[in-house]
């Protein structure tokens, strides 16, 4: 069974962007239903397919399986709602730990989020200093919200 333990920030500063190297990240949501979402994403060359349980504390069931990019674009073009997810993802390494720092553009540009995948929901974590307020329990921040109510319109 697969399963994502995650903690998500906003940030107060942009230090981190020195360390960072970013990749364009395009996505749609098929279905979110009951706090279930089927999301479909492109990475590059890649694509995915994703389906996430709902959260309970940090954690949440996470299935994703690559498709082939023509599948993916597919699917964003004929199932997806609009508007589309469109953000570059970095990642940092800080604390032994892999952050990705999302910025977004499009409807939702002006945000900048920083998540942190976890092996427990208890561990412990050393904040780096551009961390600001944690956000990972406010539904605003998750990206199958911000489809249906964007950073632009709050």
């Amino acid at each position: 069974m697969a399963k994502e333990i995650e903690r998500k920030f906003l940030l107060k500063e942009d230090s981190w962007r020195e360390l960072a190297k970013g990749s364009v990240y395009r996505q749609g949501y098929i279905a979110t239903q009951d706090k279930v979402t089927v999301r479909v994403r492109i990475v590059g060359e890649q694509g995915y397919l994703t389906i996430k349980g709902p959260s309970v504390k940090y954690s949440r069931l996470e299935f994703e399986y690559p498709i082939p990019v023509e599948d993916a674009q597919e699917m964003l073009d004929t199932l997806c709602r609009r508007p589309f997810i469109e953000k570059i993802r970095y990642k940092v390494e800080w604390g032994g730990l892999i952050w990705e720092i999302d910025e977004f553009d499009g409807v939702n540009k002006g945000l900048i989020l920083a998540e942190v995948e976890l092996t427990d929901a208890n561990q412990q974590i050393e904040l780096p200093t551009w961390i600001g307020q944690e956000v990972s329990h406010d539904p605003r921040y998750y990206n199958s919200n911000l489809v249906t109510h964007p950073f632009s319109q709050w």
